[in-house]
């Protein structure tokens, strides 16, 4: 098994730890189809939280689950100890232990190598835990004093650890997201809200929305590997690249960049493809008739709206939505 996984990592240029964790994120598909056929929401939350538990023994390590769990105990501990204010502990002590991680184990440093470490998954925890804390904060608040989007997203009640653990580490977006609240997963679990049977006709299919996504996907690993070789980032501290002219070195910076970006879009249109698929990232309906399915928060990047976006003030509009959205929406506490 190590030695085809060898031979899959050295087929397209990346290490085992790696290839490893692309096989369990590829994963991450059937597991959320799976969800689909779990019955009751008690189950649900155990699914998720095994799940995701599991992929992420497989992808890093024991030690990555030990990591996990840091900011997500100690973002229920502060709001079951102290409500009032736990939207604010909770963002310095996990952005704090997110730091932390990433200077003690130099994570880019590791990337660059061949390695890969559970930070990048540390990092989508962190946003899930924080907001859940905040949203239950603003349930203490007065509802004329909110925003539109803490009326929409506060908790009333506290979660239970279960439903709190399959929030944090549901597999579908445990390893690169996107970002969703925990009011939105609760009613996805308990087909409540938009997930509840709707007079538009049943729940909508997402095969087709899935499909495409991994059209999307496949299409994005293509170019990736069709243009890395040409395009490495290893060449920037090569002797040879300090010599050319500024032209040459601004065309090849310009390249290299692009060659790197359809890595991300791989990854992501795989995280769209698992959210889709598990009915998650369905936002509703559209007000064409008949009415068609929205998953928008599936969404991570538009690439064509980055590639041809007109000025870079568009740039965080699509890409890496979610968290854009969640800056948006948490940036005021």
């Amino acid at each position: 098994m190590e030695l085809d996984m060898v031979t899959m990592a050295a087929s397209i240029g990346v290490s085992v730890p790696v290839i490893r964790f692309l096989l369990c994120f590829v994963t991450t598909i059937p597991v959320s189809f799976l969800w689909r056929l779990v019955p009751g929401p008690l189950a649900k939350h155990l699914y998720s939280a095994f799940t995701g538990a599991l992929l992420s023994y497989l992808s890093f390590g024991f030690s990555s689950n030990l990591h996990f769990l840091v900011p997500m105990l100690l973002g229920y501990a502060a709001m079951v100890l102290y409500r009032p204010k736990c939207g604010i502990i909770t963002f310095f002590l996990g952005f704090g232990f997110l730091i932390g991680c990433h200077v003690y184990y130099m994570s880019g440093d590791a990337w660059k190598q061949g390695g890969i470490d559970a930070t990048g998954a540390l990092m989508v925890l962190t946003l899930k835990v924080i907001s859940c804390a905040m949203n239950y904060n603003d349930g203490l608040l007065k509802e004329e004093d909110l925003r539109e989007a803490q009326k929409k997203n506060r908790l009333i009640k506290l979660p239970s650890l279960i439903e709190y653990f399959g929030y944090c580490l549901c597999c579908g977006s445990h390893f690169a997201g996107p970002v969703y609240e925990m009011k939105d997963y609760l009613d996805w679990t308990e087909g409540k809200g938009i997930w509840a049977h709707s007079d538009k006709g049943p729940s909508p299919s997402p095969y087709v929305a899935t499909l495409r996504a991994l059209v999307q996907a496949a299409f994005c690993m293509a170019m990736f590997l069709y243009l890395s070789p040409s395009h490495p980032l290893s060449w920037f501290i090569d002797p040879a690249y300090q010599e050319w002219g500024f032209w040459r070195k601004l065309s090849y910076q310009y390249m290299s960049g692009f060659t790197m970006r359809w890595k991300y879009y791989f990854i992501w249109s795989i995280s769209e493809a698992a959210m889709i698929i598990s009915g998650l990232g369905f936002s509703g309906w559209t007000e064409s008739s008949p009415p068609k399915p929205k998953w928008d928060r599936a969404k991570v990047v538009d690439i064509l709206g980055f590639e041809l976006a007109k000025s870079s003030v568009l740039l965080p509009l699509v890409w890496n939505i979610q968290v854009s959205t969640w800056l948006r929406h948490c940036e005021c506490f």
